[in-house]
């Protein structure tokens, strides 16, 4: 019984420990009023310490065309396409993802930043290996812009050759 109290004390005495200090990533002590909020998240300059941001001193993502129509393919080819775009805003455009929303399709994009008035491309490249009929595929890119998130969109109609039928 003295053996279960004394492990039962230990037990809380180390949990409440635990639980007493919060730490940062560099060990050391932190309060709770230097955990950071969701809306630095959510305002992309947010870490250069300007107060009352415009949104438009922000990057912005402008497409020349969002969507790219190939037409007509046989199964199996490959295509490309370049979506040029062009920072409207008056900082720095950062990409930090491009995701397709197939894995037969794959988007190139930028890993530099790109500066305002500078242009630049999203490579995108379709396989239709597999596929058939009309197809629209998504190409979502993430960046630091206003909105965060800007979508592109290749589509066509894949032939399937008679041979295969």
């Amino acid at each position: 019984m003295k053996k279960y109290l004394v492990f039962t004390l230990s037990v809380c005495v180390l949990f409440f420990a635990c639980n007493n200090e919060e730490t940062n990533n560099s060990g050391d002590n932190a309060s709770s009023e230097s955990t950071l909020s969701t809306d630095l998240v959510k305002n992309p300059e947010s870490a250069s310490g300007k107060e009352n941001i415009n949104q438009e001193d922000l990057p912005q993502m402008t497409f020349a065309e969002t969507e790219y129509v190939f037409g007509e393919i046989q199964q199996g080819d490959v295509v490309k396409h370049d979506f040029i775009f062009t920072n409207t805003g008056h900082s720095d455009l950062i990409i930090t993802n491009a995701k397709a929303s197939c894995g037969c399709t794959v988007p190139y994009y930028p890993q530099e930043p790109i500066a305002s008035g500078a242009s630049d491309t999203i490579k995108v490249s379709f396989n239709s290996k597999g596929k058939s009929g009309k197809t629209t595929k998504s190409i979502t890119v993430t960046h630091n812009g206003v909105p965060n998130k800007s979508v592109i969109y290749i589509k066509g109609d894949i032939i399937v050759p008679e041979e295969t039928l």
